[in-house]
């Protein structure tokens, strides 16, 4: 279950700097808010080349992250709790995304910044956001085999459509 609009946009500003930050060596830039659509932030991030983004926040307060980084030519899924204290930032995880019972596995990266934990997963296979924006749900496992998190994509293909949108106005294709 996702937040109201106005608790997801308090805790898109705060975690929004956060992963810029986190994912960037010099000094985050702030994000440039697109709007709402679908229960997603629609956003750019000028600290990843102006790449588009859509966030939510969802009810056990993770930060769900899925954007585009224009510096690098490549696609990012991010998530931040401040539940999981026990994330090393610079630390590898292999973890494992089951869409719908399709299973991708992954290697997520370590983040923290104002001892908000969180990891990242970097792709260059757009087939992957493909497979997010077509499923009704994401689940993934953590190393040992354990959901670190199951949620409910309703409303991210339209968000994705945005995001895509969004990316082809900034001049970087969708």
């Amino acid at each position: 279950m996702r937040f109201p609009k106005r608790a997801a946009v308090a805790l898109f500003l705060f975690v929004g700097g956060i992963v810029a930050s986190a994912a960037a060596p010099v000094r985050a830039q702030e994000l440039i808010d697109r709007g709402f659509v679908h229960g997603w932030n629609l956003m750019v991030d000028p600290s990843f080349g102006n790449g588009c983004l859509i966030q939510t926040v969802f009810q056990d307060l993770s930060v769900v992250r899925l954007g585009y980084d224009a510096t690098n030519n490549r696609g990012y899924f991010a998530v931040f709790n401040k539940a999981w204290g026990d994330i090393e930032k610079g630390r590898q995880y292999a973890i494992v995304f089951d869409l719908d019972g399709k299973r991708f596995d992954a290697t997520a990266t370590g983040l923290k910044q104002d001892r908000v934990p969180g990891a990242v997963v970097f792709f260059s296979d757009r087939n992957f956001v493909h497979a997010i924006a077509e499923k009704q749900g994401m689940t993934v496992y953590g190393q040992t085999g354990q959901t670190v998190m199951k949620i409910d994509l309703t409303g991210t293909a339209k968000a994705l459509e945005y995001a895509r949108s969004c990316q082809d106005e900034m001049g970087w294709g969708g």
